[in-house]
């Protein structure tokens, strides 16, 4: 099972499969769909774009069209990173913290929801819908840029996620008073052999 995905297509049915964590199954699901409808809203849009603005040369919207992909990109590879850790994860048997998976399809469903708050915040004033929420008026109020804030900060949760439980050396902490009192025994046994020389 070592070798039973290649690339990122074969990474996602992979991690689903290998995952015991029902979130990261969920989000496995849900962020590879999110993924792909994100990539082909980017892929149409572009092409209308340069179809619109063919007959300009170089410059500023040679410029904007690669600026256009490369923002395109930057929401998809979050959404797709917490699947590819996993599946990476289980393909190489890297000792990692016992919630790795699970707090992993959290980081992936909070990048989704930042996503949709930017989009709120980023909306055009004349696309609003006048709502009487409170929530939405408050979002309405930011400022326009501000809709990088919520995907930017959620997008280095997920990096920041697996960088803290990667390595296994987490386990005790999170799961203190749960197997807190199994883990020494785990890791007890390098240590036996170690000193016995």
């Amino acid at each position: 099972m070592a070798d039973a995905y290649r690339g990122v297509f074969g990474a996602i049915p992979y991690a689903f499969r290998a995952t015991e964590s029902l979130t990261m199954r969920a989000y496995a699901a849900l962020g590879a769909l999110a993924a792909a409808f994100v990539a082909l809203v980017v892929t149409l849009a572009l092409v209308v774009w340069m179809g619109e603005t063919a007959s300009a040369t170089g410059g500023t919207f040679l410029f904007s069209r690669s600026l256009f992909v490369v923002a395109g990109l930057a929401a998809v590879g979050p959404l797709l990173a917490p699947i590819l850790f996993v599946a990476r994860r289980h393909r190489r048997g890297d000792r990692v913290a016992a919630t790795y998976d699970r707090w992993m399809g959290i980081a992936g469903f909070l990048f989704l929801l930042s996503l949709y708050l930017g989009l709120i915040i980023s909306v055009p004033e004349d696309l609003r819908d006048p709502s009487s929420s409170a929530v939405l008026g408050a979002l309405y109020a930011l400022p326009q840029l501000a809709g990088f804030v919520p995907p930017v900060a959620a997008a280095l949760g997920v990096f920041a996620t697996h960088f803290r439980l990667r390595g296994g050396s987490d386990d005790a902490a999170l799961d203190d008073g749960v197997a807190g009192v199994e883990e020494p025994a785990d890791d007890g046994d390098p240590t036996d052999a170690g000193g016995s020389r």
